[in-house]
């Protein structure tokens, strides 16, 4: 991991006296640090024996590089990270979390603190003390930076298999492949939720963290990504969708968002994606339609815009129930349908009572979950005599 110097100001001027001083001590000053460390923190003592000597070495380093920082009284920069420190930064981002690399580099001073300014000539004193301040602050900003590149190089990374992950799920790629990538990004659910919307005119990375963080709060696994113009969701076991999608409308453009849940591992996904995929280009066709909108709300829309898979929903989960289930149901909504919504009319054209229309039709919702009475129902209903007589 490489980071650019940081200009600072230059080294305080101490004299050459404490400069050998401080040469000679460095061993037991090195020394004396780490008993330090074993001593003040308590994560440090549970650290592996490569790990405590990977974190020593930021100690060794990091005095020899306070001493050839006083050196140069003109420099007016700060050695870069890896020659001041080797291999360590890596080792350390491997280690620990950056508020305890924080709290290894203000034990590392504590210790220096205590030891050295008693070492040094009395007019020294308080300059090296404020040249180790100066140099420790200087070293806790760079390594700072360095966590701060590798966090935006790691975010980068995981926004790329994310990606994979969704272009994975919409081709329907083999199970095995699909399953590989969802491991990589730590997807652990059995069923969920793909949102397709319209993506805003900004989707860039930190969007697409804000968003990740925005789902991440009413679903277990949150997965973002954009295809074209249109911004994807895969989201894994939420707790209230309807108010989830609600809170994050507003990140999506300006045209419809559908949805469509799916059950099982994510690799059974592929049709929810197609479903919702369809469902926001045919959305368009239903100028009333609730924002957002399941995908199964929209199978007369997705039938027009040539969705296999709606034509059979409608057929098996319409069609062939009405048929199947006999007592006249079939006959009586295709007549009612055909004689615009009329009770009366429907009875005449079928030799029966208005009240055996109005059982038959309540028999019809029933068996199918939609209603002849309601426009929108009708609508769905007359799709599905149409696609199954067809």
């Amino acid at each position: 991991m490489t980071a650019s110097a940081a200009t600072a100001p230059g080294p305080v001027p101490v004299s050459w006296e404490a400069l050998e001083i401080l040469r000679s001590d460095a061993g037991n000053l090195t020394h004396e640090v780490n008993g330090h460390l074993e001593e003040t923190l308590t994560w440090y003592r549970h650290l592996s024996t490569d790990e405590r000597a990977s974190l020593r070495l930021i100690a060794q380093r990091g005095i020899g590089g306070l001493i050839s920082w006083l050196e140069n009284p003109t420099s007016r920069s700060m050695p870069l990270v890896n020659e001041l420190l080797g291999s360590a930064p890596t080792d350390l981002m491997r280690t620990i979390s950056l508020q305890r690399a924080l709290q290894l580099i203000r034990s590392i001073v504590e210790a220096v603190e205590q030891r050295l300014p008693g070492l040094m000539p009395a007019q020294d004193q308080q300059l090296m003390l404020e040249a180790v301040l100066r140099y420790s602050r200087e070293v806790a900003f760079t390594i700072a930076d360095v966590y701060a590149r590798a966090a935006e190089s790691r975010g980068a990374w995981d926004s790329r298999l994310e990606a994979l992950l969704v272009d994975a799920v919409l081709r329907g790629e083999p199970a095995e492949q699909i399953a590989s990538r969802a491991a990589a990004v730590g997807w652990r659910s059995h069923e969920g939720v793909v949102v397709v919307g319209e993506a805003p005119e900004q989707a860039d990375a930190v969007f697409m963290s804000e968003l990740r963080r925005q789902c991440i709060r009413f679903a277990v696994d949150a997965v973002v990504g954009v295809q074209g113009d249109r911004l994807l969701l895969l989201l894994g076991r939420t707790t209230d969708l309807a108010e989830g999608l609600e809170r994050i409308l507003p990140r999506f453009g300006s045209g419809q968002v559908v949805y469509s849940s799916f059950t099982g591992s994510i690799s059974q996904a592929h049709k929810s994606a197609q479903a919702a995929f369809t469902g926001f280009s045919a959305s368009r066709a239903w100028t009333s339609a609730p924002r957002p909108v399941a995908a199964e709300d929209l199978l007369p829309e997705r039938v027009l815009c040539g969705d296999e898979t709606a034509k059979t929903v409608l057929k098996t989960t319409i069609f062939d129930l009405l048929e199947s289930s006999g007592n006249g149901l079939l006959e009586t909504v295709t007549a009612y349908l055909d004689a615009g919504h009329s009770l009366e009319a429907t009875a005449r054209e079928l030799f029966v009572h208005t009240n055996t229309v109005r059982y038959r039709l309540r028999r019809v919702t029933d068996i199918t979950g939609w209603d002849p009475v309601v426009p929108r129902d009708a609508y769905v209903l007359q799709t599905a005599l149409a696609v199954g007589r067809l």
